[in-house]
């Protein structure tokens, strides 16, 4: 059985609210093209275009993908001059990101790459 690395004290529950946020979130993680910003994300801040670019998709996609995981609060803006800087919003994105898609290496391969 793996270590309760949690933050809550234990055999407390999560609460309603916790619960619902916690959904809110993965909703917006099971969009493959917002997955792809977040992975990108972890090797630090980028403009909208250099985003777009790195995955191959229309800018004005990518913007309002963007738009979704700031107002999830899962990505940070930073605006100079007329460029917007994304970057996520904290260690515990990069964390879930991570975990998300090594998960997916296990599922997918007999030996994970994140393994070898």
């Amino acid at each position: 059985m793996s270590q309760n690395r949690s933050a809550q004290p234990p055999g407390r529950s999560p609460t309603a609210a916790e619960l619902e946020r916690s959904a809110r979130i993965l909703r917006l993680l099971a969009d493959p093209t917002r997955l792809a910003i977040l992975a990108c994300l972890r090797q630090g801040e980028r403009g909208v275009g250099e985003i777009a670019q790195g995955l191959g998709r229309p800018l004005p996609a990518v913007s309002q993908h963007l738009a979704r995981l700031r107002d999830g609060s899962l990505v940070t803006v930073r605006r100079e001059a007329n460029r917007s800087y994304y970057a996520l919003a904290n260690e515990h994105v990069e964390l879930l990101v991570t975990n998300t898609l090594e998960q997916a290496e296990h599922v997918l391969y007999p030996l994970p790459p994140h393994h070898r």
